[in-house]
């Protein structure tokens, strides 16, 4: 197994995760809250970290989910 993931990846992947979803729209939102909280659960995490984390990280997730320029060990 590999190594435990830090407070800051679980909160960027919970950011990714969360803003990922909201691109797609509300087709499908309460099935993407019943996923999110869950993950949030699993990563022992709260909704209002993850928001506040996104606000501060917003281009480097946007990079992630190819919106914006490549972060995160992303590029060629």
């Amino acid at each position: 197994m590999g190594q435990p993931k830090t407070r800051e990846e679980k909160l960027f992947s919970a950011a990714v995760l969360r803003r990922s979803f909201e691109l797609r729209g509300n087709e499908h939102r309460e099935e993407f809250l019943f996923v999110f909280r869950g993950v949030l659960r699993d990563l022992a995490l709260e909704e209002g970290e993850v928001e506040a984390y996104l606000a501060a990280h917003a281009a480097e997730v946007e990079a992630v989910i190819g919106r914006g320029p490549k972060g995160r060990g992303g590029g060629a």
